[in-house]
Parts: C-alpha cells; sequence; structure tokens
C-alpha cells in the first residue's frame, strides 16, 4: 500500500502533516506534539508505528467495533475513553450501531477496514484500540474467545509463563488453536477463532469453563475467583470476563498509554519462555514485524467450535449472569 508523509500548510499556528494512506489523504495536526515524554515518541511517531505494522493491526481491527483510547494532550494530559466516533470523521470512515442496554441508547463506533482508518484515529489522539471480540455483521455473536492470563499484584511473569505453559496443553487436547500475544501490561492474551453461532452469555460460560480447567492442573498458580478480595495477590487470574458484551482489550499491535510505550505483541508458543512484556515497544516492534510479519496472519482459518466448552460447563454446573460487573 502506497504510504507518503509531507508537511503541508496550516491555516492555525500549529503545524500540520498529511498522510496518504491508499486512496485517502489524512491530516495531522500537531505532529510534533511528544505523546510519551519518557521515550520523547511523538504523535507523528505513533503515526508511523501504526504504519510500520499496519496489516497486522488492520488485521486485528478488521469489522470489528472499537473502543479508542485517546489522549489528545499526549500521555500527561490523561486519557479518554471514547466509544462514539469523535466528531468531524470523513465519509470514508466506517461505523457500525450499537445499542447498550443499561444505558438505554445507541453510538455509532468506529469499525476498521483499511489502514487509512487507523491513521486517521490516530489524528483524533488514538493510542490505544480495544475493539469488541464480535464484527459488525452481527455483534451480537462474538467470533473471537480471549483467554486473558491477568496476573495479581504480587504475581511473577514466570508464574504467567507456567500458566501459558498450561493453557496450551488445554488448548492442544480441545483441538482448539490458540494465538498468544503479550498485553502491552503485565499479562498474556491467548486469542481463538471461533464459529460465530453462540452469544456472549454461552461464549462466557465456555471460558469459565476453560478457566477452571486451568485452575485444576494449576491450583497454586490460578484462580477464578470472582471478586478480587478473594484472590491470592500472588497468583494469576485467567479472567474469563473478558468475553462478555462490551468488554474489550487492547488488539494485537497497539500501543499501551504507558510512559514505556509498550505494545500487545503477538509471539510464537516457543517463545514464551524467553520473553518479556517489555521488551515489546514502539521502538522495537516495527523491525520484529518487519523481520516476522504478522504472527496472527492465519487465525481466521483455524476456527474452534466451543460445544466441548459448553459441556464442561455443563458438567461443572457453570452459569453466569449478564447482568454481574466483573470481579475487578
Amino acid at each position: 500500500m502506497p504510504v507518503t508523509v509531507e508537511r503541508v500548510a496550516s491555516k492555525s499556528a500549529a503545524p500540520a502533516i498529511e498522510i496518504t494512506v491508499g486512496d485517502h489523504n489524512v491530516r495531522v495536526s500537531n505532529p510534533d506534539r511528544v505523546y510519551f515524554p519518557e521515550t520523547g515518541a511523538t504523535k507523528l511517531d505513533l503515526a508511523q508505528y501504526y504504519l510500520s505494522v499496519g496489516d497486522g493491526i488492520v488485521n486485528a481491527l478488521r469489522d470489528r467495533p472499537c473502543m479508542l483510547h485517546r489522549f489528545p494532550k499526549g500521555l500527561p494530559g490523561g486519557k479518554v475513553h471514547q466509544k462514539r466516533l469523535p466528531a468531524g470523521a470523513p465519509d470514508w470512515i466506517p461505523t457500525v450501531q450499537l445499542y447498550f442496554p443499561r444505558y438505554g441508547r445507541t453510538a455509532d463506533e468506529l469499525c476498521v477496514d483499511k489502514l487509512a482508518d487507523v491513521i486517521w484515529a490516530v489524528q483524533m489522539s488514538t493510542v490505544e484500540f480495544h475493539p469488541w471480540n464480535s464484527r459488525r455483521f452481527d455483534t451480537e455473536l462474538p467470533d473471537e474467545w480471549r483467554i486473558d492470563l491477568d496476573p495479581m499484584p504480587d504475581c511473577p511473569w514466570s508464574r504467567v509463563q507456567r500458566v501459558a505453559d498450561v493453557a496450551h496443553e488445554v488448548l492442544d487436547e480441545l483441538g482448539a488453536v490458540g494465538w498468544p500475544k503479550t498485553s502491552g501490561g503485565k499479562g498474556l492474551h491467548i486469542y481463538v477463532r471461533v464459529s460465530p453461532t453462540h452469544g456472549f452469555q454461552d461464549l462466557r460460560r465456555a471460558a469459565l469453563a476453560f478457566a477452571r480447567e486451568v485452575e485444576r492442573r494449576a491450583p497454586s498458580d490460578v484462580t477464578t475467583a470472582w471478586w478480587r478480595k478473594d484472590r491470592d495477590p500472588a497468583q494469576l487470574f485467567v479472567d474469563y470476563n473478558q468475553n462478555a458484551r462490551d468488554h474489550t482489550i487492547a488488539a494485537a499491535y497497539s500501543v499501551r498509554g504507558v510512559p514505556q510505550a509498550t505494545v500487545s505483541t503477538p509471539v510464537r508458543w516457543n517463545e514464551i519462555p524467553d520473553i518479556h512484556p517489555a521488551d515489546f515497544t514502539m521502538k522495537t516492534v516495527p523491525a520484529r514485524y518487519a523481520e516476522l510479519g504478522d504472527l496472527h496472519a492465519g487465525i481466521d482459518e483455524a476456527v474452534f467450535d466451543i460445544d466441548p466448552l459448553l459441556e464442561w460447563a455443563e458438567r461443572d454446573k457453570i452459569e453466569v449472569d449478564l447482568d454481574e460487573e466483573p470481579g475487578d
């Protein structure tokens, strides 16, 4: 895809650049604004990062409603959680309308289908992209099961690595292909493409059944306790709640809004014993991507049917309430 970046005249005192991405020109204002003071990375650096992983970030976001974590003044100015598409979007930005029963209202959310959509979101000060695990064609039928290995405050990274191995073992026994990535924080995510034939409640029941099996195999390392107060702070929580409707986590290749500008990065299973989430940043991931490409590129070709997990849920008498608030 052709991409060009050039400085352009601005009607205001603030400088601007124009980035041509495919068939669209995206004007980026304040390109020299520092977003990450610790690293010195600017708004333009952020846009160039997303251009460097273009196929990967689009693959992670394609056709999914997406919540944006925006930092209009960079990290020091604080974060805005934006579900509704920011005002001023050009007519080529795709959206999908969602209904939020709790609030009795709708919102049009960004629904990426091309790299220019991502760069426009960066122009609107987006740092993090948090997509739904369903797609615009039927937002009530998720097609992505998300396994969130979420370490409690005193849980060491070595425990996350051990539990990832257990999760991989269970997935193999199920015949499911898991696609791991760092969270960009202290944990690890594993995605499994699933057939969009069940609603969020069934997927969450299936996710809890899986989490309980991992807990059975590694009881000293893992907890599935719903409330944080009931969890050992040194254990790892397998967070099945991430499969509830309108729960989102950072996409593969999303930068995180933290001082080090870490990136939620796809990894190979055999890398997990030797890596640390801090290894993957805006500065290091572009070269890795240039060498390896998108490690999640084949995810749509490995579809799993969750029926065996629902049988486990029946066996364990697992029920979930869609109106429950998450334990965190």
